[in-house]
């Protein structure tokens, strides 16, 4: 995506070019039409350029706020934490690393459902996943289904997938650089813009966990069932921490809104993820997701010394 949005941060500059040399001031060919259209661009870029630095400037100012902040959930202890609490959700388990060769079709309408994180071959991510260990290791076992992967993303199908997908994936997943790829695409895409984005909001590290719980099963979008949505409908109902909110009131009104989101998704589903851990945690009180927890996800007990 960054090369894309150089390659036509860069077009309009050589249109501009183009035009100022092939039609000057001075020439007969240079109509008010064209004026108007070499004028609106060079506006368009002034107003592109404006806001790209103003972007960068907040990206910075928000850099420096959380470099004063302590590291929360991104301490390591926390984060091995945090993906255990995930792992008992996902793979009734606290060895989230026994989950790298874990690939099945759940029969959710996301197709196959793979890694630690749960990559689906339906919703985009495990695509980009292949794409980007492909591009840095091109020899691997599952580049020849890239063309699969592409045609079936965004729905449940296995068309050009089955029987072999599952089996490459199990025998990738004994691959080291393979692993590390699935860790490096859960940090990009889910665990740092959660962790960031609950920062800035005034969160402490069980609501950094909250938010990093969501991003993954909710998908970082914003749908009003995807995080982003859930995070602006949870606003409607409680202020943010950052913002003189009570950050438990918070919490809570994020929760509630994100366990009407897993409903509305699949009516019936188990959401005890929420009831009987998430909500447990906030219930005593545990803003820092102090050890040792105890917790329950679909009737069994769960703890973390």
């Amino acid at each position: 995506m960054k090369k894309v949005g150089l390659l036509f941060a860069a077009v309009p500059v050589l249109v501009t070019a183009a035009v100022y040399f092939l039609a000057p001031a001075d020439s007969e060919a240079s109509s008010p039409q064209d004026r108007t259209a070499v004028d609106q661009l060079a506006r368009d870029q002034a107003k592109a350029k404006a806001e790209r630095d103003a972007a960068g400037a907040q990206r910075a100012e928000d850099d420096k706020t959380i470099a004063a902040l302590p590291p929360g959930l991104a301490a390591p202890a926390k984060k091995e934490l945090a993906q255990q609490i995930v792992a008992s959700s996902a793979f009734s388990s606290l060895d989230w690393r026994s989950s790298y060769a874990a690939i099945e079709d759940p029969g959710d309408g996301e197709g196959y459902t793979a890694g630690i994180v749960g990559f689906c071959t339906g919703t985009h991510d495990l695509l980009v996943l292949v794409e980007n260990y492909t591009e840095a290791h091109p020899d691997n076992g599952l580049a020849r289904y890239l063309p699969a992967l592409r045609k079936v993303d965004g729905t449940d199908s296995h068309e050009g997938l089955d029987p072999g997908f599952t089996a490459a994936w199990k025998a990738e997943a004994k691959v080291p650089a393979f692993r590390e790829a699935q860790e490096a695409e859960r940090d990009e895409v889910y665990f740092d813009p959660a962790v960031r984005m609950a920062k800035l909001d005034g969160l402490g590290t069980l609501g950094q966990f909250v938010y990093y719980d969501a991003m993954i099963l909710h998908g970082p979008d914003s749908s009003p069932n995807g995080f982003y949505g859930i995070r602006e409908r949870a606003l409607k109902e409680a202020g943010l921490p950052s913002e003189g909110g009570s950050e438990r009131a918070y919490l809570k009104a994020f929760l509630d809104v994100r366990r009407e989101a897993m409903l509305a998704k699949r009516p019936g589903t188990d959401t005890s993820r929420i009831d009987t851990a998430q909500r447990r945690f906030l219930d005593s009180g545990n803003l820092a997701l102090t050890t040792p927890l105890t917790w329950q996800v679909y009737g069994e007990t769960f703890r973390a010394p």
